[in-house]
């Protein structure tokens, strides 16, 4: 069997949980040292430089202006190689579109690529979809299957989907009315040149994260990638003002600075491959990831999370996978100091 139903919709108690939940982490571990090394996320801990002193009194003051949008959303287009025009929608975050989804594909079935993020089941489960995941890319256009979900690259894996295989699903899913999701939220960092975006099959919507690649996820802005008569109605969903005025004059600003965005690139993957070295020195296997987190595997899995929580790092830990936590990368020598003592203990 390369699939499974997930057998009932999360409840409230158990929804899905996320990287960054410090309060939590302190309820947990009252004595650990200050300040917490937040490792749990994959978010740059090193983020683009904008000046706050630029930011005129008016974006704080005056609801955002609509020709404002339109540069944002034309400077996104540029940045990742969208082929024409109208086809981008910018939104408050990533979470906002996907919760948005179901209504603009209402589908019954949706099978979703291996196991991920877990706001994408979450959502199509609360809109009484039937939701499978599934190992094999065919199981994703099969004939009972409405629409298809693939984070790509995978969070927490790193698994990629080249953009030929996805392509194909695509269309095989439009020929019946079916639909694509494809959530490119690491892609600016990992394989720019393997996103689907220049193709932009039919009846396929790809999510971008502004947030994670240029260190600013608490600016709240994301974007999505669609033909142009699902984009319109994608902005008629999220309703007026959906970036706030900071967000699109820091985003425009980023967008358009490729030089930052390739040293940064650079950057990462050199931490990256340090910590997949530290890790391995405390002896756990790295098994994927991409160069803004590591995943990692221990039969100790547990046993280190509290440890490291304790010397008051977080980590993120997966219920449904007990033997896998996921590393952010440190942001300054301290914190690397800090994981490779804590490691080393």
């Amino acid at each position: 069997m390369d699939a499974r139903h997930d057998p009932a919709p999360p409840s409230a108690a158990s929804r899905p949980r996320h990287g960054g939940e410090l309060d939590a982490a302190r309820a947990r571990f009252p004595q650990a040292p200050e300040p917490w090394i937040d490792l749990s996320t994959g978010i740059n801990p090193r983020p683009y430089p904008f000046e706050a002193s630029t930011l005129g009194e008016e974006l704080w003051t005056r609801l955002p202006e609509r020709a404002a949008l339109e540069r944002l959303e034309a400077v996104a287009a540029r940045a990742y190689g969208v082929p024409a025009h109208g086809r981008v929608v910018a939104a408050s975050g990533t979470q906002p579109l996907i919760a948005a989804l179901p209504a603009l594909f209402p589908a019954r079935r949706v099978a979703i690529l291996g196991f991920g993020y877990q706001e994408h089941p979450a959502r199509w489960h609360a809109a009484g979809a039937q939701v499978r995941i599934v190992e094999e890319m065919e199981a994703l256009c099969a004939q009972d299957i409405d629409l298809g979900v693939v984070v790509n690259p995978n969070n927490p894996d790193g698994r990629l989907v080249e953009p030929g295989d996805l392509d194909s699903v695509a269309a095989r899913l439009a020929a019946r009315g079916g639909a694509l999701v494809v959530d490119e939220a690491f892609m600016d960092v990992v394989a720019p040149s393997r996103s689907l975006i220049p193709a932009l099959p039919p009846r396929t919507i790809i999510l971008r994260s502004f947030g994670k690649a240029y260190g600013l996820a608490g600016l709240r802005l994301s974007f999505a990638v669609s033909e142009p008569e699902t984009a319109g109605r994608l902005r008629a969903a999220l309703g007026p003002w959906p970036v706030s005025g900071p967000a699109l004059a820091i985003g425009t600003q980023a967008l358009a600075d490729a030089g930052w965005l390739a040293r940064a690139r650079a950057q990462l993957d050199h931490d990256a491959a340090r910590l997949d070295g530290v890790l391995r020195a405390a002896g756990f296997e790295p098994v994927g990831g991409t160069s803004l987190f590591r995943l990692a595997a221990t039969p100790d899995a547990a046993r280190w999370f509290e440890r490291l929580g304790r010397a008051g790092i977080l980590v993120r830990s997966f219920h449904e996978r007990p033997h896998w936590l996921r590393f952010g990368l440190p942001g300054n020598d301290a914190a690397w100091r800090r994981l490779e003592a804590a490691l080393a203990a």
